[in-house]
């Protein structure tokens, strides 16, 4: 068994040694040691998407992501839930605040309230909505807009909330819409992303 000590690094590190580990060795079987919530998701996902089957135990606070690769699953890339088609472009809007412009907070929490309501009329263009930074406390207990991004979720469009955010806030536990996830998913998606709006 392949194994990674990836106690005290923070996202994305983690993931990258277990990508880099995967794309040069595929081991079949792995285990990643990581000490914090956020790294445990971002692994354990990553490992599910490359074809493995993954156990994670925790004891004192250090968690042990142990991925076995399963025999008929080839190497995959990341879900596209709502993927276009045709000519129309795929659309990523990166949410970095929890509201929108400057000046006065309380119009800018309303606006982006509002401008997230009415994103669903971009219809089948938009592909992914990111969060990041304070935008995290959108996809949390008590946002004004929580039901709003379940509802997308619902109806296939995938949310991401940056894991190493929701740790810095201390919102992890809270989350209630999204995947928790970490910066080369994001530069991932950036990338496959036809346009992207950034908030």
């Amino acid at each position: 068994m392949k194994i990674i000590d990836c106690r005290g690094l923070a996202c994305p590190a983690p993931v990258l040694q277990a990508k880099e580990a995967v794309e040069k060795e595929r081991p079949a079987a792995l285990e990643v040691a990581v000490d914090n919530d956020a790294a445990r998701e971002n692994v354990s996902r990553f490992l599910t998407r490359q074809g493995y089957e993954v156990a994670v135990t925790e004891e004192g606070g250090v968690f042990r992501v142990i991925g076995t690769l399963q025999e008929e699953a080839p190497p995959g890339p990341p879900s596209e839930s709502r993927a276009p088609s045709g000519d129309r472009a795929k659309i990523l809007i990166l949410v970095g605040s929890d509201r929108m412009g400057r000046g006065d907070d309380e119009l800018g929490t309303k606006l982006m309230a509002s401008f997230l309501k009415t994103v669903q009329e971009m219809g089948d263009e938009l592909w992914r909505l990111v969060f990041i930074n304070s935008g995290v406390k959108l996809t949390v207990e008590g946002s004004q807009v929580l039901s709003v991004l379940q509802a997308y979720e619902r109806d296939g469009l995938l949310v991401l909330v940056c894991g190493t955010c929701l740790n810095h806030f201390h919102l992890l536990e809270q989350k209630r819409v999204g995947e928790t996830t970490n910066m080369l998913d994001i530069v991932t998606a950036l990338q496959l992303a036809d346009k992207v709006i950034s908030l």
